[in-house]
């Protein structure tokens, strides 16, 4: 099995030959029905059901909030305020407030211009084709250059992950996961040595200035030596930042030296189920979220530091999206807050393991194109969103049907609290038995990830780094060879 694994991890003597144009037009026909029976069946599934069972689009509506605030309209925008955006009293009867930077106000200002319900429409258009162009590119970083069997795996790949939980819950709360998924992901796999793209990482800085989480990236980039890409990252971060200080002052002041940045509490219950970071697994076990700090601290640490330096080998010794997953992956665990949706990155995840599983596969390693094809369908099965009612349990709350294996077990009112505080009875401190699995889905799946990619990290041997998307022809004449990268 290791034989087989290194075999397939190395590219061989003579590249295998290009698949031939009729097995590329029958992949992109099967991606088109196989596409048009997932979409079909989404919509069906929207015309079927009330708007609000489909559909609750509160941070969508938080998003536009915060626009209309920065465009100062009101009710929302109260002039008398020291900071409008962020002393706002908060949407909807839970009052959600808004907790994103300064910057991303000035963004949702575009947002907030468009009418409600086009805006409704447009952001499930908008999630559906930020699908399609993560796979897309996601394709293209693994070496796919033919455009019939790229077409053909994108809308296969999309119909596949298009019912998992986290694009349907992205979807279905008008989050902007799915965008920022697919900017970064167009940004960090263009082609290193392309002076054309001398720009690369700053477009992955300003989504960081959004939402923070793609700092995780300016580190990955230094230790896969990587620096101009790391600087670039770092400058659009410091653009959006400095864009805020000069048009939202205020808010700015208050976002940056007033820590609002650093309260996690304020996007909700940090032990609440769909919280599924390691700060959620350990406040959930400790029973109580002062309990469970220190030691998510220290592990958040060890977790961050390890899984970027594991990221950094594994884009050194010549396989990048290995290396990219990882750095996703150790933002997602380390992240105070990892909502459900946020575990979007799984729509790369499982596209990578789909395409180990047919290069080991057409290089014989049998039993390794298996390992790799199951974990796949793991991915897709373990993240997927099955019916409430398949589990014979009382509806979650905050969601109602189409929904992951983390709702299983009862789970904590999102507005107990902001009424009652941090509480020993919310049911999340008294899970036991397969409720503890079931409840941790998500970040149980994410460190078992972890511990493959940062064992494959260091078994890989050291060598010369030999890009796929370097231009030329192989050495078979032939553009588009679906290879992996050297190792």
């Amino acid at each position: 099995m290791v034989g087989e694994v290194r075999s397939v991890l190395t590219r061989p003597q003579s590249p295998a030959r290009p698949p031939s144009a009729p097995g590329g037009w029958l992949l992109l026909l099967v991606g088109l029905v196989a596409f048009g029976v997932a979409l079909g069946g989404y919509v069906i599934y929207m015309v079927g059901h009330a708007k609000g069972y489909t559909m609750d689009p509160v941070d969508l509506n938080v998003y536009r909030s915060g626009g209309l605030i920065v465009r100062h309209i009101r009710p929302y925008y109260d002039p008398h305020l020291a900071s409008p955006l962020y002393d706002w009293v908060g949407y909807g009867n839970l009052h959600l407030p808004f907790t994103y930077t300064p910057f991303a106000g000035l963004a949702f200002a575009l947002v907030s211009l468009v009418p409600y319900q086009l805006c409704l429409k447009l952001s499930i258009a908008v999630d559906l084709v930020s699908v399609l162009a993560a796979v897309w590119v996601t394709l293209g970083a693994l070496g796919y250059r033919r455009i019939v069997v790229r077409a053909g795996a994108t809308l296969l790949g999309a119909a596949t992950v298009l019912w998992t939980e986290p694009v349907l819950r992205t979807i279905y709360l008008g989050q902007i996961n799915l965008v920022l998924l697919a900017l970064v992901l167009w940004d960090l796999c263009q082609p290193d040595t392309a002076k054309s793209r001398w720009w690369k990482g700053f477009a992955t800085g300003i989504a960081a200035g959004i939402k923070l989480t793609p700092l995780i990236f300016i580190p990955y980039l230094l230790i896969a030596r990587k620096f101009r890409q790391a600087a670039l990252a770092l400058a659009g971060f410091v653009v959006s930042v400095l864009l805020g200080f000069v048009i939202l002052p205020g808010d700015s002041h208050k976002w940056w030296f007033g820590g609002l940045f650093a309260q996690s509490g304020r996007t909700g219950f940090v032990g609440w189920a769909g919280n599924q970071s390691l700060d959620g697994l350990i406040t959930r076990l400790a029973g109580s979220i002062a309990a469970g700090h220190a030691a998510w601290i220290v592990l958040a640490v060890l977790v961050g530091v390890g899984g970027v330096i594991a990221a950094g080998l594994l884009d050194r010794k010549g396989h990048a999206m290995l290396g990219l997953m990882m750095a996703a992956l150790t933002g997602l665990l380390v992240s105070p807050i990892s909502w459900d949706h946020h575990w979007v990155w799984i729509v790369p995840g499982a596209i990578v393991a789909a395409h180990y599983a047919v290069q080991a596969w057409r290089r014989t390693a049998r039993r390794t194109a298996i390992a790799c094809g199951l974990l796949a369908v793991a991915i897709v099965a373990w993240f997927g969103a099955w019916p409430t009612k398949f589990f014979h349990v009382t509806p979650p709350n905050l969601g109602t049907d189409s929904l992951g294996l983390l709702w299983i077990p009862k789970n904590t009112n999102p507005s107990w609290y902001q009424w009652y505080g941090d509480q020993r009875w919310f049911p999340e401190y008294h899970w036991h038995g397969l409720a503890l699995i079931w409840g941790n889905a998500f970040i149980l799946a994410g460190l078992a990830m972890f511990g493959v990619l940062l064992a494959v990290s260091l078994l890989l041997p050291a060598a010369r780094k030999d890009h796929d998307d370097e231009p030329g022809r192989d050495s078979a004449g032939q553009r588009g060879d679906l290879r992996l990268p050297a190792a």
